[in-house]
């Protein structure tokens, strides 16, 4: 790998944070591929309530990177906060195993311990995510930052091995079915769900190997061309060529912060939808926590999240040292990163409703071998190791051709193929019946027209924040970027959890008598025991909605991205010329 770097003429550090975040990339896609399973079944959640805490965890893991980022350009700097942060996620993996190892002898503890884990995630992910993004950024001299499309894709390439080897590894080890004799004599597979903690383990072991390795190799090779560190503890003195050397804020900037965040938090939570209201059954600290938490997540953290990035984008824009030129490339990226909060709603269906699919509507068999439901998601991570590289050379191949298009057109190309994956995979699953499977075949093409989509979005977008964004804010708005993915993962929850019932609910409800189609439709007006079963079995009765719409199948459902993600690419594209001015010259 060195040696394949130092042949594009990229610095021997980039192999470091490659491998770096390689394995981080492991601990958490591997942990992702299982969340919802884990939270559905062995924590007896239901898909609905998982895709909301999914969509949660998610949103905060993005939102806390601003604290980090924050934290690092002004106490700890890069190289201090990696090592923490990552420190911080290989307990909370470990802590996650103790969740999984205890859920079927104490339910109450299991589900303490999981909250636990998931906000150690939460937290080191926020110390960890910002600054090696930014390192990336730091690698390059000014003369230099016409690499940083290909550098940032190669670096996208290691997030990618390191999730790819994760969706393999902990779903192979962690979502494992046997074969059980029913009843009525008829063979089925069923989950063993004692499984789980083991691919939570490996995704701890991960992280660790991912957070030594950095330790030991960081003073050797993440270094400036002429060998002074990278991403120490900040230099207070240190000047920056062409810009002010520090930000200056005032008493009148922390109070806007304040009245910004405040204000948008009760605007967002005024307009957010209907909370989930599921049963909890048991009692004790876990079960209160999980019913504590449910439905606050859509109608607290969710506008928390929206409103933080509104707020801290405000407030960034009062620093008085901003000139006119990095004023407008600042809304350079703000505007980006508002469409990129419609790419990941999207794109982060694989871990919610995506599995949910394949697991109960996906034929998983392959060559005769039947693909655990969970590492469905591989198909994403195989092709971006395909054409991570060739999407970079192709970067490079037009921009000597100068014909290379600006990243906002890139990432509008990107939002419209997650649009079309989606309108391929909606005309699959139209008319299915309940009893009836899609070929797997057909996830793998969702797939890979969103990774496609990714590899003009997401590197891109990295990389343009790298471009734009005034050293003293390299990391905040870094993280800033990452405020866009945690509202695009909170949209996430809240689209994953309007999945209408899966062709087994159908069936189960059946099985006891019940018409659920007849109930949802409100043809048949169902029992009170009838209405028991379903809220028992968390099946919902009535059809979920999205913006006053119903959502009655899994056409309906797909329609959504569909249309959310295709019009935010022609609105981009749209404002390309306008977003060229705000520039500056910076493609």
């Amino acid at each position: 790998m060195n040696q394949a770097i130092e042949q594009k003429g990229h610095p021997k550090g980039l192999a470091v944070l490659f491998s770096t975040e390689m394995w981080e990339r492991f601990n958490f896609y591997g942990m992702r591929t299982l969340l919802t399973l884990f939270l559905s079944e062995a924590l007896l959640m239901g898909n609905e309530t998982a895709s909301i805490i999914y969509g949660g965890y998610l949103g905060l893991c993005y939102l806390t990177p601003m604290l980090g980022g924050y934290i690092s350009d002004k106490y700890l700097g890069n190289r201090n906060c990696i090592i923490l942060g990552g420190s911080i996620m290989a307990i909370g993996q470990i802590v996650l195993f103790g969740s999984a190892s205890l859920f079927h002898t104490n339910l109450d503890l299991a589900k303490t311990l999981m909250w636990s884990s998931l906000a150690l995630l939460i937290f080191g992910n926020g110390f960890f995510k910002p600054n090696i993004s930014s390192m990336v950024g730091q690698l390059y001299p000014k003369t230099q930052k016409s690499k940083l499309d290909s550098a940032f894709t190669i670096f996208y390439l290691g997030i990618n091995v390191g999730a790819t080897m994760g969706q393999f590894l902990c779903p192979w080890l962690g979502d494992v079915k046997h074969e059980v004799t029913n009843a009525a004599g008829t063979v089925e597979m069923v989950r063993d769900l004692s499984a789980f903690k083991w691919g939570f383990l490996a995704a701890g072991c991960a992280m660790a190997i991912g957070t030594i390795s950095f330790f030991f190799l960081k003073n050797k090779y993440i270094v400036t061309p002429e060998g002074n560190p990278i991403g120490g503890i900040p230099d207070k003195n240190e000047v920056h060529e062409d810009e002010a050397t520090h930000a200056t804020f005032s008493q009148q900037s922390v109070v806007i912060l304040v009245i910004t965040l405040i204000a948008s938090f009760f605007l967002f939570q005024y307009f957010s939808w209907d909370s989930v209201k599921m049963p909890m059954n048991g009692s004790g600290i876990g079960v209160y926590f999980t019913a504590l938490a449910i439905s606050p997540i859509k109608t607290y953290v969710y506008p928390f999240i929206y409103a933080a990035a509104i707020a801290l984008a405000v407030f960034i824009l009062t620093d008085k040292s901003l000139t006119r030129v990095e004023t407008q490339r600042i809304y350079v990226l703000y505007i980006v990163a508002f469409f990129v909060i419609f790419f990941w709603s999207a794109f982060e269906q694989s871990g919610s409703s995506l599995t949910f699919i394949a697991d109960k509507q996906t034929d998983t068999n392959i060559l005769g071998w039947n693909m655990p439901p969970s590492m469905v998601q591989i198909f994403n991570g195989l092709f971006i190791v395909v054409f991570a590289i060739p999407f970079s050379y192709m970067w490079m191949w037009m921009q000597k051709k100068n014909i290379e298009p600006m990243s906002t057109v890139k990432q509008a190309i990107g939002l419209l193929l997650i649009g079309i994956g989606y309108l391929i995979i909606a005309m699959q699953v139209k008319g299915l019946g309940n009893n009836d499977k899609i070929g797997v075949v057909w996830l793998a093409v969702l797939y890979l027209l969103h990774t496609w989509g990714e590899l003009c979005l997401s590197p891109i977008g990295l990389s343009l924040v790298a471009k734009l964004a005034p050293k003293r804010f390299a990391s905040l708005l870094m993280g800033v970027w990452f405020i866009g993915n945690a509202a695009g993962y909170a949209l996430a929850g809240t689209l994953g959890a309007i999945l209408p019932p899966t062709g087994d609910k159908y069936t189960m409800a059946a099985e006891k008598g019940i018409n659920l189609q007849g109930v949802l439709d409100k043809t048949i007006q169902a029992t009170a025991d009838q209405l028991q079963f379903l809220a028992d079995n968390k099946i919902a009765a009535t059809y979920p909605t999205f913006a006053g719409f119903e959502i009655h199948n899994l056409y309906d459902f797909f329609m959504v991205f569909v249309t959310l993600c295709i019009s935010a690419s022609i609105l981009l594209f749209a404002l390309t010329p306008l977003i060229k001015k705000m520039m500056h010259g910076v493609r």
